[in-house]
């Protein structure tokens, strides 16, 4: 019951302060030492003797229970015995009984190996493809007839349906005791209920609508009966299998793409900053290291995503970071616009500490302008922010200032009576029945107090 208090008081406090900085730091591609460590084992694919241990395991995973006690010391217990290493005073801490962080007690200096998972008991959509063969192929096949989308998408698909086959095993799943420590509960985008959706603004709605989508795609072709699953059909073990494949991957790309589950390296939380790179050997094992010295006593940590816009990671894992400088403009009605001057989310920012925006953003306004007024003007505008000619660009912005101006204002007023609209909605549901409403309104408050200052800045425009 901890993480619902802990939740309510972020609802309590919808107004929290965000750091004004961020960096995004890319992984080290050095070797590290492993001196703390004895010699990693080989990998032996021996899933006997993992059940010898899932056999001692007591009582099948319970979903019916959300607040289900989490046995994360049972799966450290399991994971060491065949191989699993950790770095001294590395553990495992929670100060709520409900949420799990990897802390480094002691420190750690940079290259070191943090943490070491050994193959055995890491589950990797190549390996589903292996043990189920046809029947997973069959399933695929369904799944992409239904969305062309989804063949991006087959390596998550992998994981879900093995995630789901483990759970029909119970006790007597060679990883019983990885179930057995996972949350019950998530708060994401596809866990929501349809008036909990229906409280987000666009861009947030969009995202969570995508995966809300693939999600039941997923689903269908699952319920086909290619892969025999015999929970297939049970709405809540289906939706946890799938929460628990998309919120604790890891991707590799070499040599050929896949998704993976490291036990005990997914208990690593979310930071814009990291200090770990959580790498993949030949042999398939997981190797967290040291991006740099990290003092005793801090939480080790990866990026769950891009730190510049909060709204994916919200929408995916169910969080809203508190360390975010900018979000999106949420100008999901000028797609077209975004794509056609070849510019992505991550460049259409506000920053949440001043409400400032973007010149790409004043870009695609004015952009939008141009086609409906003057294509001549669009066009040339479109060559000019293709070649970079600054120059080009700026005489537009002043020849169309109080156009581009107001365009912006109305956008901004939009989303601040949208935002207002929703958050009251939202605060009229019983949390006993919509608990990750908090979290909707944590969001939405982020947008209202970021968007406020903006508009304050376009009037001082005139």
């Amino acid at each position: 019951m901890k993480l619902q208090a802990a939740i309510l008081g972020l609802y309590a406090s919808s107004c929290a302060a965000f750091s004004p900085t961020f960096q995004t730091q890319r992984r080290s591609a050095s070797r590290p030492s492993s001196s703390s460590f004895s010699s990693p084992r080989t990998s032996t694919g021996t899933g006997s003797a993992l059940n010898q241990y899932a056999q001692t395991m007591g009582g099948a995973i319970n979903l019916a229970d959300e607040y289900a006690p989490r046995d994360v010391y049972g799966m450290e217990q399991w994971a060491q015995q065949y191989g699993l290493q950790k770095a001294d005073g590395v553990e495992l801490y929670s100060d709520d009984g409900a949420d799990y962080q990897l802390v480094a007690q002691n420190g750690v200096a940079a290259g070191q190996m943090i943490l070491y998972v050994p193959s055995d008991i890491i589950l990797s959509s190549n390996g589903v493809a292996e043990e189920f063969g046809g029947a997973i192929a069959q399933a695929e096949q369904v799944l992409v007839q239904m969305d062309q989308g989804t063949q991006k998408r087959l390596p998550l698909f992998r994981l879900m349906a093995k995630i789901l086959n483990e759970y029909d095993q119970g006790e007597n799943s060679p990883f019983y005791p990885w179930l057995a420590s996972l949350p019950r509960q998530y708060y994401n985008g596809v866990s929501m209920t349809d008036a909990c959706f229906a409280c987000l603004p666009p861009y947030a709605g969009w995202l969570t609508s995508n995966e809300r989508n693939n999600y039941h795609f997923f689903v269908a072709a699952l319920r086909k009966g290619y892969v025999q699953l015999n929970s297939v059909h049970d709405e809540k073990a289906v939706m946890w299998a799938y929460n628990v494949a998309f919120t604790r991957f890891e991707e590799v790309w070499s040599p050929s793409r896949q998704k993976l589950i490291a036990p005990m390296a997914d208990m690593i939380n979310h930071s814009a900053e990291p200090n770990c790179q959580i790498s993949f050997d030949d042999m398939g094992n997981c190797q967290v290291t040291a991006l740099y010295d990290i003092p005793p006593g801090t939480p080790i940590t990866k990026s769950y995503g891009d730190p510049t816009n909060p709204t994916p990671i919200f929408a995916q894992y169910g969080f809203l970071p508190q360390d975010c400088a900018t979000l999106f403009c949420k100008a999901m009605h000028l797609e077209p616009q975004i794509k056609e001057l070849g510019f992505d989310f991550k460049d259409l920012l506000i920053q949440t500490q001043t409400g400032e925006i973007a010149p790409k953003v004043w870009d695609i306004f004015l952009y939008k302008i141009l086609q409906d007024n003057d294509p001549g003007a669009a066009e040339q505008f479109y060559v000019a922010c293709k070649t970079n000619d600054e120059g080009g660009k700026q005489q537009y912005h002043d020849n169309y200032f109080q156009y581009t101006l107001d365009a912006l204002k109305t956008h901004v007023y939009g989303i601040l009576s949208d935002v207002e609209n929703l958050t009251a909605k939202a605060q009229t549901y019983d949390l006993q029945t919509h608990p990750r409403v908090p979290v909707i309104v944590a969001h939405n408050t982020l947008v209202r107090d970021t968007f406020s200052m903006t508009a304050a800045l376009l009037e001082q425009m005139g």
